[in-house]
């Protein structure tokens, strides 16, 4: 299991019997792969897909069925497709019980960026806005760091804020935050990594978690 793959098993252990889940571009979409054997969940996608399976072998690919991001998916039994008006309607009607969004900033309150980097070209919103105003619960699962190692949890957001709505929960390769009223609080640590290494790579301030616990083991 990669870094990626490890923040998706970790995410996909949020998840509850009954959810609608909508997986976001980049480490959520890897969420799929790792839904609990026990856990029933309807994964939706906002191209007009709710049912979506585990991502499909090289040799069982079809070119018709993807996700909003363009990726092949399979479908499960009794899944259904319908129009991108009727998909937005699902989620602009608080139908949708919990979206995993990747970020490219998350500021001290928990509100996110994610949708466009200063300078660089917009093909458009997709569907970020809709999802963290219209889901009853967002997780945030992104790398702690970007490529040029600065801390993606940041004291004030620098690229274009998403929306004023804040995230419940932040899970990175690092550890794993609530977002609570008062800020963020540190829930756990990645096996082997140490606080300080969290405190180091953290630009924003946090505080510890009453259930903090130094190293939570995830599997597959």
């Amino acid at each position: 299991m990669n870094v990626k793959q490890y923040i998706a098993a970790r995410a996909a252990k949020e998840l509850k019997d009954g959810d609608i889940v909508n997986l976001g571009i980049g480490i959520p979409t890897l969420v799929a792969d790792y839904i609990p054997s026990d856990v029933n969940v309807f994964l939706h996608s906002e191209n007009g897909i709710l049912g979506v399976g585990p991502t499909p072998d090289p040799e069982h690919i079809d070119q018709n069925l993807v996700n909003a991001g363009k990726l092949p998916v399979t479908v499960l039994e009794g899944s259904s497709f319908f129009d991108s008006a009727s998909s937005f309607a699902m989620i602009r009607g608080g139908h949708v019980s919990v979206s995993i969004l990747g970020v490219l900033q998350i500021d001290a309150n928990g509100r996110i960026a994610n949708w466009a980097v200063p300078g660089k070209s917009v093909l458009g919103v997709g569907g970020a806005m809709d999802l963290l105003e219209g889901s009853k619960k967002v997780i945030v699962t992104t790398m702690h760091t970007s490529n040029q190692g600065e801390s993606k949890i940041v004291k004030e957001l620098t690229y274009p804020i998403t929306s004023e709505r804040i995230v419940d929960l932040i899970i990175t390769d690092l550890a794993v935050f609530a977002v609570k009223d008062d800020g963020l609080h540190l829930l756990e640590l990645s096996p082997g990594v140490s606080l300080e290494e969290v405190q180091q790579k953290t630009d924003a301030p946090f505080q510890l978690a009453e259930s903090f616990n130094k190293g939570k083991e995830v599997t597959a």
